[in-house]
């Protein structure tokens, strides 16, 4: 056997354990989610067996009445128009929960086009409480950090809700939320999510990427104990909580911002807890260079947090790496291929039943994944990402500097 086969039968291990982790991530999703009580994100299809419609009635729970109906400011920084802003914005004010809430969007320019989705809400719902706070003042090298704290000014309530920009949730939200919260010795709540493609054929791979890759990889991780993720998608907790922490200040120069606040959370001794619940990205790529820096950016931050357990999770993807092995195997890579085909269709199913909403066609399954793994590769080449137009050096622990 000369090298060449050698290198082969070292990617087809990796494949087969690969096959194991996509069985495993299969039947820990079904673990996760069941029974599912919301499915997140508007104008969703039909809900599979375990789930309940985003448009469904909220069902009484006594317990959460005796609790209460604290007050809740929503935090969304903005920048950029997005196909449906106006729409995923509307769904986090179309909640069950009694109590007030508060949304406030938050610009660094006044021309943003994100202000018309704003006031287009505003005008739409009169009786909504949206403020909008425009204020160009930086505080560090994360502007989603500056945006945070520039519209902390305006927040209103004990209970603070981040949630980026591009994500829409069902009317059970809020409720789910703040029972968990309500929960001894918890800190903050946090959200997964699947991708939903709002423009191209691009938008809706980086969706497919989101919910049938990071998904599966998110639940397995977390329901082991091998992850404590906070994410971006939702990061709800107390004032108090917030001031403990030192302030969204304390983040003004990390990149990977929901993670370090959840590292923070723990730090005083708290829990980051995730119900299941799970909510809807909506993804914009327009082109495949774009599609190419977002999910960039995203691959080398998690690189850069935990470059270990980053690398090694190259045996969650068997299918490129089956396909690799029959470059040099073919008898062995070929079988494993199709094998590897079978269980992540299986795990793009049952992620689409979980979901309501099939995010892309099976067809696409092998595109997803290649890509994925194109993207994954290219990680451990970059120290420089792209975030809206500004170009950031991550340095160290997840921080980074503006500029080239």
């Amino acid at each position: 056997m000369d090298g060449f086969q050698w290198i082969g039968i070292a990617l087809a291990a990796l494949a087969l354990i690969g096959l194991a982790y996509q069985a495993f991530a299969w039947v820990r999703l079904g673990v996760f989610f069941s029974p599912l009580p919301l499915a997140g994100g508007v104008d969703d299809g039909p809900v599979g067996s375990g789930a309940v419609l985003a448009t469904d009635s909220p069902t009484p729970n006594p317990s959460r009445q005796r609790e209460g109906n604290p007050g809740v400011t929503i935090l969304k920084p903005l920048h950029g128009a997005e196909p449906r802003l106006a729409e995923n914005l509307a769904s986090f004010l179309a909640q069950s929960h009694l109590g007030p809430v508060q949304m406030v969007c938050g610009l660094a320019d006044a021309g943003d086009p994100a202000r018309i989705a704003v006031e287009s809400l505003q005008r739409a719902s009169p009786q909504a409480d949206v403020a909008l706070v425009i204020e160009p003042s930086r505080h560090g090298a994360n502007a989603k950090v500056s945006n945070l704290i520039n519209m902390m000014a305006a927040a209103k309530h004990d209970v603070v809700v981040l949630s980026d920009s591009d994500m829409a949730v069902g009317p059970d939200y809020l409720t789910e939320l703040l029972a968990t919260l309500n929960r001894q010795n918890v800190g903050a709540v946090t959200c997964f999510y699947r991708g939903r493609g709002d423009a191209r054929i691009w938008s809706k791979i980086s969706a497919g990427i989101i919910s049938h890759v990071a998904l599966p990889d998110m639940v397995v991780g977390y329901s082991s104990g091998l992850a404590r993720p906070c994410m971006g998608s939702t990061i709800a907790l107390r004032r108090g909580t917030l001031d403990a922490l030192g302030g969204f200040e304390r983040f003004a120069d990390v990149l990977a911002d929901d993670h370090a606040i959840g590292a923070a959370v723990a730090e005083l001794g708290l829990e980051v807890v995730i119900p299941p619940l799970l909510l809807t990205h909506a993804c914009a790529e327009r082109s495949c260079a774009a599609l190419w820096r977002q999910k960039l950016r995203w691959a080398a931050t998690i690189r850069g947090l935990q470059p270990w357990g980053y690398a090694g999770s190259v045996v969650t993807r068997p299918l490129p790496l089956a396909l690799l092995a029959a470059l040099f195997v073919p008898s062995v890579g070929l079988p494993l291929a199709l094998a590897a085909l079978a269980i992540r269709s299986a795990v793009v199913l049952k992620v689409d039943r979980i979901a309501g909403d099939r995010t892309v066609p099976l067809w696409c399954l092998p595109l997803v994944d290649l890509v994925d793994f194109l993207v994954f590769a290219a990680s451990f080449t970059v120290r420089k990402v792209d975030w809206r137009g500004k170009r950031l050096t991550i340095v160290d622990e997840g921080r980074v500097t503006a500029g080239h």
